[in-house]
């Protein structure tokens, strides 16, 4: 369930708590009038399970709240309540298959800041990366996958594309250009750096990789794993499997595939450089396209639940 704090200017409280009153996935409805100071209007408060909150959310919005008061709304992690499941039980849907688009566009949107410490992390998993392809060590391209915080933008640009938000997808693009650039040029230099310390060589590069050849030679299973992934991750992100994710960030190249472009380059092997480039946008593409496929699929199913509802009340 997600727990509602709804501050209503006094014109609007009234339909605000009839709203929330006929809901049926609504449970624990409070009125507390004159409550909220800033902005005033009264503080109502309530409960609502998950398949219902994405219809109760945009019908109070519709109603001007957002505009004249304010919403917010937290995971409810336990509810003791005979009410609760009465409204669970009157809801269309799964709870668990619940999607809240105001939740997500909000969390999605978050992660296609330009920040410090996304730079830093995308450029250490890079230099992790890169050093697992010359060692050609599985465990340190796994670990590299993990850091990488490249699925953030990659939701947001799914979710932006969906619901047609050109500055988000604005973000959600600079932020995978940018941090990818920046990440293989330092990747280029801390490779040339640890060659001049005599810790690394173009020999290792050239040499024998059974284990992690597979980086800059892509082929049609990396359309099949991008598009897998793609489908993985924005299931895991609508339904909060955070360990469904982190399956996700460990099954795609990215991050690796970057970091192969940047350790050929800093050694001019461009043959492998430009295969792992390749490798980078099919994995980029396929997820993108997956995740929009997915959104719009789970998009059209709550609009059916939404739409059959008032036909079987």
């Amino acid at each position: 369930m997600l727990h509602l704090r709804v501050i209503a200017p006094p014109d609007r409280s009234g339909a605000v708590a009839d709203l929330l009153a006929a809901e049926p996935g609504v449970a624990h409805l409070a009125v507390i009038e004159g409550a909220a100071r800033r902005p005033r209007g009264d503080l109502i408060l309530c409960d609502v399970v998950r398949e219902s909150a994405d219809g109760v959310l945009h019908r109070l919005q519709q109603l001007g709240v957002e505009a004249h008061g304010g919403i917010a709304a937290d995971d409810v992690e336990l509810t003791i309540s005979a009410a609760a499941e009465r409204a669970a039980r009157r809801a269309p849907g799964s709870g668990a298959d619940a999607v809240v688009w105001d939740e997500i566009a909000a969390k999605t949107g978050e992660q296609t800041k330009l920040s410090a410490t996304y730079l830093v992390l995308i450029t250490v998993a890079t230099m992790l990366a890169g050093i697992g392809v010359l060692l050609d060590q599985p465990i340190l391209i796994v670990g590299a996958m993990v850091v990488g915080p490249e699925f953030g933008p990659l939701a947001a640009l799914c979710v932006a594309l969906l619901r047609r938000r050109g500055r988000v997808i604005l973000r959600s693009v600079q932020a995978l250009v940018v941090g990818f650039v920046v990440a293989m040029l330092v990747t280029v230099l801390s490779t040339w750096a640890l060659t001049a310390a005599g810790l690394v060589s173009k020999e290792m590069l050239e040499g024998e990789r059974p284990l992690t050849d597979f980086i800059w030679r892509p082929d049609a299973l990396s359309w099949v794993v991008g598009l897998l992934a793609g489908v993985a991750g924005i299931l895991s992100l609508t339904s909060k499997k955070s360990g469904s994710l982190v399956g996700v960030l460990i099954s795609v190249t990215t991050v690796p595939a970057a970091a192969n472009v940047a350790v050929a380059a800093a050694y001019g092997v461009w043959y492998e450089a430009s295969g792992s480039a390749l490798q980078l946008v099919i994995n980029l593409a396929a997820i993108v396209l997956a995740g929009l496929l997915t959104l719009a699929v789970q998009q059209t199913w709550w609009w059916y639940l939404a739409r059959r509802r008032p036909a079987a009340g």
